[in-house]
């Protein structure tokens, strides 16, 4: 046990063969309850767990329909905290998660100094190495789309799936709105943008074996997109407009139309004249820049207040 904090491992299982057996095995003393959550699985995961481990910190959760890794990790979260645990780990039951990593993943939210502590691949460049190249471009593009949907500048690896979250924040997160699969982690941190959590990374390396896996990026690609878009347009509306005002709000209140106006006074000046066989005047070019020059400036430094705006103080010792 860490500084008397209840620690709870949840583990959701679909489709995870034997190596959640040694997933479950290979985790420490330093953790008080293991929740596995059977997704609906046609491999009975579940009852695989129980016949083969005799541990007595687990617990099985069986899911009558499947719900996704979202799903599942949110009844996980719901059942430790049912339970008295005061962190939340999650952990895969693939196997490409090191179990002897949760203290390390746990620490930061164990001592106060964060409310969401997650994996960080990234920050080694040697453990890239085993990393595929299409994780890996995929990763980097999804890391830039939620930092702009979250406003956590200051973090990478948006998907890593190794988190560790403080039991006392799942009150402000909105559990029934969060999604159920794979935009699971960035839809977290959106949440945990809009109530002001404290959210660090972690370094680690992943360990990349023969399992399949259920991820399949150029399907997902445009999903991810569209919902990252939504929630960084939800995000700075209740966040500049709503919730508080201030000089980044009349930055971007201002900027974005001048910017637009400029753009779309520049095309239409174009193509009349082009439709009219004229020349652009210098006072016409100058008459659709001035707006962008301004509303471009006005934006870039509504974008950087928001990157010093990342959440710093922690929000569950106020809880």
């Amino acid at each position: 046990m860490i500084e008397d904090a209840r620690i709870a491992v949840v583990i959701p299982c679909y489709k995870p063969d034997d190596r959640v057996v040694e997933v479950v095995r290979g985790i420490g003393p330093e953790t008080d309850l293991i929740i596995v959550v059977d997704d609906a699985c046609p491999q009975k995961s579940g009852e695989m767990l129980c016949s083969a481990c005799d541990d007595p910190r687990l617990h099985v959760v069986n899911l009558p329909n499947n719900l996704g890794v979202g799903g599942a990790t949110k009844a996980g979260w719901l059942k430790a905290r049912e339970l008295g645990a005061d962190i939340l780990v999650k952990l895969d039951a693939d196997g490409q998660m090191d179990p002897a990593l949760i203290p390390a993943i746990a620490g930061p939210v164990v001592q106060g100094q964060a409310d969401y502590a997650k994996g960080n691949r990234f920050f080694n460049p040697s453990g890239l190495a085993t990393m595929p190249w299409v994780r890996l471009m995929g990763n980097a593009l999804l890391s830039f789309l939620t930092k702009l949907s979250s406003g956590y500048w200051n973090i990478f690896d948006p998907v890593n799936g190794y988190t560790a979250l403080h039991a006392k924040l799942l009150p402000l997160m909105d559990m029934d709105k969060i999604d159920n699969r794979y935009f699971f982690e960035s839809d977290v941190l959106f949440r945990l943008g809009i109530a002001r959590a404290v959210v660090w990374d972690v370094p680690m390396n992943a360990r990349y074996g023969d399992e399949p896996s259920h991820l399949q990026p150029f399907r997902i690609g445009p999903e991810f997109f569209y919902k990252n878009l939504r929630n960084f347009l939800k995000r700075i509306v209740f966040s500049y407009y709503l919730r508080d005002f201030r000089p980044a709000s009349l930055n971007l209140g201002v900027g974005l139309p001048l910017t637009v106006a400029g753009v779309g006074l520049g095309l239409w000046t174009w193509l009349r004249n082009a439709a009219e066989s004229r020349y652009t005047s210098a006072g016409q070019v100058m008459m659709a820049a001035l707006p962008i020059i301004v509303g471009s400036q006005m934006m870039l430094s509504a974008m950087n207040e928001d990157i010093q705006n990342v959440p710093k103080r922690p929000v569950h010792p106020l809880l």
